[in-house]
């Protein structure tokens, strides 16, 4: 693997109150579109999703921490073929949840519906097996996305199942005696009549954080929001995540770190200046059209300790 010295600098962008950032600027710039983050506990792995342009391919690519120095971007051993995204690493590290349209076992044809799979290894140091269909109890001909997965092995996902609250919901599969039950919509606390999708779940499942379109305080493309539980275990009514970590633009994929108390989220937010106070070269302007917030996917972070902090009632 070529390594990169530059990638571990990250880029503060002053106009945030407060201090949120773009992460691995130059080197993430490079790519049409990324989001989606997944990162070990020891902060030695990153797994992310790149898009085309027009999001029509996707595929899931990582770096490592290697002497202190994170190498450049390569794709997984599992990915770079089918439409693969959202990288999901269970709490120990040894397994990694994914959606696509790969083939699956019935079927010799790719998919036009989206399945969650998985792959796993015995250890931090070994390879990732390949690829398992997460199996018939949760993957439907419906689109199934965005797996989050908790401590015990109960995993939350998105769907527009017909028994939804509203265009697409968050559900729960719990994990029983090494079997993944029938998935139930989660309550109203979360789950409305417009679109809640892309959920961030607490490995204790203290608090679940996710999207949500078309709400009355949503400011634009889709804003996060963030639900804890109360004392007899039920969600409470989900809260807009205030400040300016929400934009007018699609705010989305939420990854919590614990250790830094930092939130990890992509945004599509576009900050790029309609004009210059003094004229610019081709070599200026490209870089301006990189390194900006400039509409298309990047992953920021900022520390959310204050969210974190609150009890059960």
């Amino acid at each position: 693997m070529r390594k990169i010295v530059f990638i571990i600098v990250f880029v503060s962008s002053s106009v945030f109150a407060q201090k949120i950032e773009r992460i691995f600027p130059k080197v993430f710039g490079e790519f049409p579109h990324v989001r989606d983050f997944a990162m070990t506990q020891g902060h030695d792995e990153i797994y992310f999703t790149v898009q085309s342009y027009k999001k029509e391919y996707s595929f899931i690519a990582f770096i490592k921490k290697v002497n202190k120095q994170w190498t450049q971007p390569e794709v997984v051993s599992f990915s770079g073929m089918y439409k693969d995204l959202e990288p999901f690493l269970s709490p120990n590290g040894l397994q990694l949840f994914f959606a696509s349209n790969r083939i699956d076992n019935q079927s010799k044809a790719i998919k036009k519906d989206i399945d969650i799979w998985y792959v796993e290894r015995p250890s931090l140091k070994s390879k990732w097996s390949s690829p398992k269909n997460i199996g018939p109890i949760i993957n439907t001909k419906a689109n199934e996305y965005y797996p989050s997965v908790t401590s015990n092995g109960d995993l939350f996902f998105t769907a527009a199942y017909k028994d939804a609250k509203g265009k697409e919901d968050i559900y729960v599969s719990r994990f029983v005696n090494g079997t993944y039950t029938k998935p139930v919509s989660l309550g109203t606390g979360v789950n409305s009549e417009k679109y809640e999708f892309n959920a961030f779940v607490a490995p204790d499942e203290s608090f679940i954080m996710f999207t949500s379109y078309g709400r009355k305080d949503d400011l634009g493309g889709g804003d996060l929001y963030i639900s804890h539980k109360d004392k007899n275990n039920n969600w409470l009514p989900a809260t807009h995540l205030k400040g300016t970590i929400n934009s007018n633009k699609i705010d989305y994929c939420p990854f919590v770190d614990f250790k830094t108390q930092t939130l990890y989220f992509t945004s599509e937010r576009n900050l790029l200046k309609k004009s210059f106070s003094s004229k610019k070269n081709i070599e200026e302007l490209n870089q301006a059209l990189k390194i900006d917030a400039n509409g298309l996917g990047r992953i920021y972070k900022v520390k959310i300790s204050e969210l974190l902090e609150k009890k059960r009632d």
